[in-house]
């Protein structure tokens, strides 16, 4: 919990601080553009995520070591390239998830509005439209989301994503790529809910107060 806490702030800020101003200097309104924005948001997060990620994946496989010695020991063995493990794993994964989640977002709440003669949604009705679309891309992502973690949990050899997503289904089956699906459109359809709430809610004070 410590990890993700201390990641999930600057993770955050870096995605929606790149997405807003490609936003605010390209002006492209479109599902397209939507969908570049947020992948080039990714690619900032992820310097933020994919420590914090890994920190994390190692925590839950281990009860006797501290976030704190968890880097120690990452640092110590592989360097500091060893918190950036996975890391196009992690981009590979993130960017498919908000290639679909934004625009669908975006769309969501352009439908809404339209149809309920509105000029934009409240923050809940954004973020009702967010649940839907985080639990869309979530289960579409989910087989990037197990190769992923099995890379980060891989000592010594670096797979890559590709190779660790044809090595479950030739070892295993097809079917373990969709392992966990439920509870992941489950929970991130909730996380997606307090996210964009959070999200619009924050950008109407500041609207208003600056």
């Amino acid at each position: 919990m410590s990890s993700v806490a201390l990641g999930a702030a600057p993770g955050s800020a870096l995605f929606f601080m790149t997405y807003s101003a490609t936003k605010h200097y390209l002006n492209i309104e479109s599902v397209s553009g939507d969908a570049f924005r947020a992948s080039l948001g990714e690619i900032a997060a992820c310097l933020v995520r994919v420590p914090t990620e890994l920190i994390k994946q190692r925590s839950q496989t281990t009860s006797t070591r501290s976030v704190f010695e968890i880097a120690k020991n990452v640092y110590k063995v592989d360097g500091f390239s060893g918190f950036y493990r996975g890391y196009w794993s992690l981009v590979a994964r993130e960017i498919p998830f908000s290639f679909i989640e934004f625009p669908l977002w975006e769309w969501l709440k352009r439908k809404y509005a339209q149809l309920n003669g509105v000029k934009q949604c409240s923050s809940v009705e954004s973020a009702a439209c967010g649940s839907i679309a985080g639990a869309i891309a979530a289960g579409l992502t989910t087989p990037l989301d197990v190769a992923k973690t099995r890379i980060m949990l891989e000592t010594g050899q670096r797979s890559s994503i590709v190779s660790m997503l044809f090595k479950i289904a030739r070892n295993e089956s097809p079917a373990k790529l969709f392992s966990g699906i439920y509870p992941r459109m489950c929970y991130l359809s909730l996380g997606a809910f307090v996210f964009f709430f959070a999200y619009e809610f924050s950008l109407n004070i500041t609207y208003k107060l600056f």
